[in-house]
């Protein structure tokens, strides 16, 4: 008896001409598979050898290169190889408290408590989502009292949180606008090139950063929006720019929708952190409000990790305001249809937990509240990095534009060798554009966050 072990797939029954009665049942009827060969039979060895050359064949994915990491989630992983008692983790946009630990809010807390007295069950959403959580967050957005929302021209679906969201609508835009480019801020949050290149969407990029100022080119970002070819989407961010906290102030805001109207582009507005920047969820809604109050067909994706700290429940939506609610329905089952052979339905835990905070006037008083804290947190932060540059530094730099910068981070206009002195050196972890995340910052750390950025932006060219 002579035996051997090999794949299922290194050869089928036909292929055992020699003793096809007893190797080919053998092969059949053992799954991993287990062939038999009596006596001394030739043939039946020959095969045997053959199955050892198939079972050391090189891979077929040999070609398959090495992923690069990803830039902002690598810092963490980097930041948690690190040994330093003084490293600080100021890569990824997640809330910390000051004693630099994750933050639950207390009405997160409570809406599940009430859940789960409610024994409520765990079935399939429809693909559109929870109806609850999308009414909450359409009317968070808008305005309850929004002509949009009266005349039923908002086509909401859930997401798969904002970067769900932004996913979907490019697949939209693939499908019903095939000939549109989107035009993206240069420069950006790092993973909208990649929704829109994996969507098969041609993007190309408008000026919005100004080196110079560590502020917002204003005349460059108008021109190239000028520039683009008509009907184009315009990818904004609705407050608190990623990564560089710099926004439009509203007389730019009414501009820059001057112009989109002139060109006939269609705003797409990133909605990550609503009520989360200035700490007002309507002040942080003036952009999405001020274009749909002007008229315009309106893409917008929401967000509810950093307002709500959800980051794990991956919990947004992406909203079609419409010229009518004709157009509204149809859009809404593009969507649809869109998201089944994605991910089919969405998850019901965290858009439950939205729709009982925004749905009971307790907790969402509850909730404003604790936005407004967490708000008031990084702006103490960011007053006092400011303080500690300005007293430190004796060349005379102004680090003002730190101030004007809103939202969790700020750019500070360290290039990547300065930035990568910043972690070489000084073991604070940050990606390579110089962006910083105050959400991880406590006002503890800010001496010596100032000593590294003074450090490195006097001393590396």
């Amino acid at each position: 008896m002579a035996s051997l072990a090999f794949s299922s797939t290194s050869a089928s029954p036909v292929a055992l001409r020699g003793r096809p009665n007893k190797l080919a049942i053998g092969v059949a009827q053992s799954g991993a598979c287990h062939v038999s060969a009596r006596g001394s039979d030739r043939k039946a060895r020959l095969f045997i050898t053959r199955a050892v050359a198939v079972e050391k064949k090189v891979s077929r994915f040999e070609d398959v290169a090495m992923a690069p990491p990803d830039p902002i989630l690598g810092v963490s992983e980097a930041f948690r190889a690190c040994t330093n008692e003084s490293k600080l983790n100021l890569g990824v946009g997640a809330y910390r408290t000051e004693d630099l630990q994750p933050y639950v809010l207390n009405v997160v807390k409570k809406a599940e408590k009430l859940m789960l007295e409610k024994g409520e069950n765990k079935e399939y959403l429809p693909i559109e989502g929870l109806a609850a959580f999308n009414k909450a967050t359409a009317e968070l957005l808008l305005g309850a009292d929004n002509h949009s929302i009266q005349s039923q021209r908002v086509a909401t679906v859930q997401g798969l949180s904002g970067t769900g969201s932004l996913r979907l609508a490019a697949a939209f835009i693939n499908r019903y606008c095939p000939n549109s480019k989107v035009l993206i801020s240069s420069p950006t949050w790092g993973n909208h090139k990649n929704i829109f290149n994996d969507a098969g969407v041609p993007w190309s990029e408008y000026r919005y950063y100004d080196p110079k100022t560590v502020g917002l080119d204003f005349e460059g970002m108008i021109a190239d929006i000028k520039a683009a070819p008509s009907g184009s989407f315009i990818l904004l961010h609705g407050c608190a720019h990623n990564p560089t906290g710099i926004d439009p102030t509203p007389e730019q805001w009414t501009k820059i929708a001057d112009v989109l109207e002139e060109k006939g582009h269609t705003p797409f507005f990133d909605v990550a952190y609503q009520g989360f920047a200035s700490g007002s969820l309507d002040e942080d809604a003036f952009s999405v409000r001020l274009f749909v109050e002007r008229g315009f067909e309106v893409f917008v994706a929401q967000s509810y990790s950093k307002n709500l700290g959800l980051y794990s429940e991956r919990i947004g939506a992406i909203n079609v305001i419409c010229s009518s609610s004709d157009v509204a329905n149809r859009v809404k089952s593009q969507l649809k249809r869109l998201a089944r052979p994605m991910y089919s339905n969405p998850p019901v835990h965290g858009a439950r937990i939205v729709a009982n905070v925004v749905g009971d006037p307790n907790l969402f008083s509850e909730w404003k509240a604790e936005m407004e804290e967490m708000a008031g947190r990084i702006k103490n932060v960011r007053k006092r990095l400011y303080d500690n540059l300005s007293q430190k530094d004796k060349s005379g730099k102004d680090w003002s534009f730190i101030l004007r910068q809103i939202g969790m981070f700020s750019y500070t206009g360290l290039n990547t060798s300065q930035s990568e002195n910043m972690t070489n050196k000084w073991h604070v972890y940050m990606t390579k554009d110089g962006r910083i995340s105050l959400a991880g910052l406590s006002l503890a750390k800010c001496d010596y966050l100032a000593d590294a950025i003074i450090d490195s932006y006097h001393n590396v060219n």
